[in-house]
């Protein structure tokens, strides 16, 4: 009797284990904790640059704004800022400097040649103004209208001159400069080499100055001159006139006697 009562006893143990083992074993596992990943920002697009709305505002350019959308240099030169990664530098000059040309006419350019004297005005890549110091040490540089358009640079102590074969002049001015647009005022139109030939046309001597007629009581040079070393006086005059005319006198009273004689 206490054999089979603890027989039941461990039966019921024994299946009691074997219950919350299964129960162990059909329970899924608990999830195990997943840290929070963070997704990298997206980069910011690159500012958009409208060249025609900074040319409109810096000052009188509409002359040079006119010619870059007549020869469609304005797509060339927007595409050069916004989607390239080296950026653009353009030379702009004002309107007066468009009027002050006038020999050679750009009305005489066919419209390649525009359109290639209009890319000669920008360079395909940003410089600030500190960089033109190391451009002067490289000799030509090559402009957006090709390898045969060039400029040299020259820092003189901090003002940049350009050379671009036919014209000389400087940056009086910097419009824009922030990467990737740099917009720097010139005081002439860049006439290219390529295409106006070397005959460069003289710089004009300046002009004379005015002949001044001095005033009716100002002595003149003459008057000067008369004053340190005086002319001879009419009496001076006259009495030279009779010594001659007595020489001549004798001679001819001498060869009439000696006529006489020889008789």
């Amino acid at each position: 009797m206490e054999f089979s009562r603890i027989f039941m006893i461990s039966c019921s143990v024994l299946l009691l284990c074997s219950s919350l083992a299964y129960v162990q074993a059909a329970s899924p596992p608990a999830p195990v904790a997943m840290s929070p990943t963070t997704t990298p920002a997206p980069a910011p697009a690159p500012a958009y640059v409208n060249l025609t709305y900074l040319l409109s505002v810096a000052g009188p350019f509409q002359t040079f704004l006119d010619y870059l959308e007549s020869t469609k240099v304005m797509d060339t030169f927007q595409n050069q800022a916004n989607n390239t990664e080296q950026g653009i530098t353009i030379f702009v000059p004002k309107d007066n400097a468009f009027k002050a040309l006038k020999k050679p006419s750009l009305s005489n350019l066919s419209d390649d040649q525009l359109k290639s004297l209009i890319l000669f005005h920008a360079l395909p890549k940003y410089y600030a103004l500190a960089d033109f110091n190391g451009l002067s040490a490289k000799g030509p540089v090559s402009t957006l209208a090709g390898g045969l358009y060039t400029m040299n640079f020259t820092d003189d102590s901090g003002t940049v001159l350009l050379n671009s074969g036919w014209t000389r002049t400087k940056i009086s001015s910097a419009v824009h400069s922030t990467d990737p647009v740099a917009i720097y005022q010139v005081d002439k139109v860049l006439l290219p080499e390529a295409i106006f030939g070397t005959d460069i046309p003289p710089t004009p001597a300046p002009a004379p100055a005015p002949d001044i007629s001095p005033a009716a009581d100002t002595p003149s040079a003459e008057s000067k001159e008369t004053g340190s070393s005086p002319k001879s006086s009419p009496s001076n005059s006259s009495s030279h006139r009779i010594l001659n005319l007595s020489i001549w006198c004798q001679l001819v009273l001498a060869v009439l006697g000696g006529s006489v004689l020889l008789r």
